[in-house]
């Protein structure tokens, strides 16, 4: 039996979200700036031999065991199969299991379609790069499910690293990595404070809200984007509590952007955080809830823990992998357990 594996990083977004939108930078151009992380969402795949009385079977946060690939509920699964010529003349068995919880604002669903495509690819014994990973997810999303998210995720999560993606008028975009140090990225790693506010929502809907609203928030779009090549450059030269200073001007924008980015009970763990010495801070994804990041000085960070001690806290630093692949093959059993 073949089967494959995916493992696909999740990322922070810290400078330019928003400006991902295509309907945004088909007009203005974009850039972000963000950190693939070490903690992953694996997608397992294989044929599934005609013993079991189904046809395809599904694991996610539900077991679907079906008999046609148009029955399976999860709306990504279906659609990747269909995209990429899998139909009912051979079984499939797929598994999801996530480091983190879907739907918190870490890029989930986008790191699920880009492992899901590498993986399906991989079953037909092909392998695609990092700039068709993340194209091939984005058209998944976007054109085949249209959901309405950006186009940073998918980037992030094929490529992997901490990179400034700049998107163009002409659909295209670029990656180019910030190129720290071992010692530069350490130190960037040790003021950061990931917590999960312990819900999750559908990001899509808060993401219709910001895409109806682009143009009437042009001048802080604008300002989001130059947010970038500063942020790019406090980083570089260590300059840790400005860069905080600035993803607190950054946040405060994205509040702004529409109705529902932050809720009583986020601005609630926002302000405990500063209080107890957060510099800045965001919520991650298009808004509502899910995970916080904060800068926090390092000899702040026990403070910071005790002020936020009813949420979970997720140490994490950057993946260099991006979706990766593990491959097995194995010999189908014949009658009698013997290899055929």
């Amino acid at each position: 039996m073949l089967m494959a594996i995916s493992r696909t990083p999740y990322r922070v977004s810290f400078f330019g979200g928003g400006t991902d939108y295509p309907a945004w930078f088909r007009r203005h151009s974009g850039a972000v700036l963000s950190m693939a992380i070490n903690k992953y969402c694996y997608i397992g795949t294989g044929f599934l031999p005609p013993f079991f009385g189904i046809r395809h079977r599904i694991i996610w946060s539900h077991i679907e065991a079906v008999n046609a690939a148009a029955q399976i509920q999860h709306p990504a699964v279906r659609a990747g199969l269909e995209t990429l010529g899998y139909d009912d003349s051979e079984g499939i068995e797929l598994f999801h299991q996530g480091d983190l919880p879907a739907r918190s604002g870490i890029g989930s669903s986008s790191a699920f379609a880009v492992g899901l495509i590498n993986a399906l690819t991989a079953m037909r014994g092909k392998t695609l790069d990092a700039h068709a990973l993340a194209v091939s997810a984005m058209d998944l999303e976007q054109n085949k499910l249209k959901e309405a998210v950006g186009c940073q995720d998918q980037i992030a999560s094929a490529y992997g690293g901490m990179n400034v993606i700049k998107f163009e008028r002409d659909g295209s975009f670029s990656v180019t990595p910030l190129g720290l140090a071992e010692g530069q990225r350490e130190n960037f790693e040790k003021w950061l404070m990931l917590f999960y506010t312990g819900s999750s929502r559908l990001s899509s809907d808060y993401a219709k809200k910001l895409i109806n609203n682009l143009e009437a928030n042009a001048q802080h779009m604008k300002r989001m984007r130059e947010m970038v090549e500063v942020g790019v450059e406090l980083v570089q030269t260590g300059k840790m509590e400005k860069f905080g200073t600035l993803l607190h001007e950054g946040w405060a924008l994205k509040r702004g952007l529409a109705n529902g980015t932050s809720t009583t009970t986020i601005d609630r763990i926002y302000d405990d955080a500063q209080r107890a010495g957060a510099i800045g801070g965001k919520l991650l994804g298009a808004g509502g809830t899910g995970f916080m990041v904060f800068v926090v000085p390092p000899e702040r960070q026990p403070a910071v823990a005790k002020a936020l001690s009813h949420l979970i806290t997720v140490p994490v630093c950057t993946d260099f992998t991006g979706s990766t692949l593990v491959y097995r093959k194995e010999e189908l059993l014949g009658a009698g357990g013997s290899p055929r």
